[in-house]
């Protein structure tokens, strides 16, 4: 019996030009069909075709046909704008630049968007302004949380009597800081501590979060570049409330600010891409792509941000522990808040998601603190709880200029006499985070009393910066 033979001129004359589809059909037909004459083996090739999708759970012309089928991305989905934004409160509108109040309102147009506020010390910043709050339905907005995922102050109230343990300890403090911390883009420990959050099970079970382990581990316990800080100084409570859990008096505090450095970067990076793939936008709003909270993705993203900011708050811990027992100090209370983060909470009877890039949650009762600049008071705050605001308040003073400006209009001398004239050590830093380029913290305040209760202030005396 004459066994079946086709060649490739076989398969171009009736009408095949990819090189590897025909490869791959002549093995088949001569596999399968090798007793059919050559007339129908073409017939056979040109049925499919004519029409290969029709045979790709063919378990032999499947073979070639699935070469043959174009392999079509899944189309990225085009989202348009509301025509009119929504409304949303601003708290402090005359000290914000309307280039901010622009990129606020952009925000407000996303089809997601259910509720904003903008705080007082807000700024230009990426997608969203920094001090922007968003809230959104089933929907995660990777670039709104922000690319340090779960930044936050903390402060640690110790039972020492803070202005005459400085004057006592000037050089030990100083001596524990420059010791006990570390900062900086990229630093990391040769022995660093270990912590329950480098255990959590998400490492194995998120794959970007376990390409980042190892540097997780390396760099918990340390500070980030920019305006990332340590200090100790003088807390002063001059009102008592059960939220804080501190007497009228003077104590000695240490407060640090500082996020989830290459993890949440990482973390950031990543589902920002992944959103933007998924979720095209216009030019303006492209950064606000968001994930549906429906996905595999969105729930993903969401364990990830919780995961990053856990471990920010351990970074703080570490921070705050070995300080502590570098200088034999005794501690009275912790008072920690975050931004930079995305919280499921209820709005109007329904679950949304609330977006606190530079803005702090104020619930009532929710105990805070809000730094100024570096020769100016942090406030020591707790919630009301406005609606209005989404239940947020400000994350510090916000930036006056911008880093660039800030070089350029700042000198040395300028920043060093503000710094001797407000009895404060700087170690690190640079004119960047100057104390001239930020806003007035106590102009903020007044501007956000109907979202917090001041019940102290704190001094800073020995500061710590990259």
């Amino acid at each position: 019996m004459t066994r079946l033979s086709l060649k490739g001129k076989d398969l171009r004359r009736i009408g095949y030009k990819n090189d590897k589809v025909i490869s791959l059909a002549i093995q088949v037909m001569h596999g399968y069909y090798k007793h059919s004459s050559v007339e129908e083996a073409l017939l056979v090739l040109k049925n499919v075709l004519a029409q290969p999708e029709a045979y790709l759970e063919d378990t032999v012309l499947g073979r070639f046909a699935t070469e043959m089928v174009e392999k079509k991305t899944p189309a990225i989905e085009t989202q348009t704008l509301n025509k009119q934004r929504l409304d949303y409160a601003v708290f402090g509108a005359e000290f914000i630049e309307p280039s901010t109040l622009h990129q606020m309102d952009i925000a407000m147009k996303l089809p997601v968007s259910v509720a904003g506020a903008l705080m007082p010390d807000a700024h230009q910043g990426y997608g969203l302004p920094i001090g922007g709050v968003l809230a959104t339905q089933n929907a995660v907005i990777p670039y709104a949380v922000g690319v340090d995922i779960g930044c936050r102050m903390c402060l640690t109230v110790f039972e020492e009597v803070g202005d005459i343990y400085i004057r006592r300890y000037h050089q030990q403090i100083v001596r524990a800081l420059e010791e006990q911390t570390l900062f900086g883009s990229g630093k990391e420990f040769k022995n660093p501590a270990d912590h329950e959050v480098l255990h959590r099970k998400e490492f194995s079970e998120i794959s970007i979060a376990r390409g980042l382990q190892g540097k997780a581990t390396r760099q918990i316990g340390s500070s980030g570049s920019g305006n990332h800080f340590v200090e100790f100084g003088v807390v002063t409570i001059d009102r008592p409330n059960e939220a804080l859990g501190l007497k009228i008096g003077n104590y000695l505090g240490l407060l640090s600010h500082s996020g989830s450095r290459g993890l949440g970067a990482g973390i950031a990076g990543y589902y920002t891409q992944l959103a933007m793939n998924q979720c095209r936008l216009p030019g303006e709003a492209r950064n606000l792509a968001w994930l549906d909270m429906h996905t595999q993705e969105g729930i993903e993203y969401w364990l990830a941000m919780n995961l990053a900011g856990e471990y920010a708050s351990a970074c703080h811990h570490i921070i705050h522990q070995k300080l502590t027992r570098a200088l034999g100090l005794s501690q009275q209370t912790r008072i920690e808040n975050h931004h930079n983060f995305a919280w499921k909470e209820t709005l109007y009877g329904n679950e949304v998601i609330v977006h606190r890039k530079g803005a702090t949650p104020a619930g009532a009762g929710i105990a805070g603190i809000i730094p100024g600049s570096m020769t100016d008071p942090g406030y020591i705050v707790v919630g009301k709880g406005e609606s209005l605001a989404l239940q947020s308040a400000s994350h510090g003073a916000g930036r006056r200029f911008s880093r660039a400006r800030a070089k350029e209009s700042v000198s040395h001398k300028a920043m060093k006499d503000l710094l001797q004239k407000n009895a404060v050590t700087l170690l690190g830093g640079g004119l960047d985070e100057a104390p001239q380029a930020y806003k007035d913290i106590r102009q903020v305040m007044r501007q956000q009393q109907k979202l917090v209760d001041v019940a102290g202030i704190f001094m800073p005396r020995i500061v710590v910066m990259d």
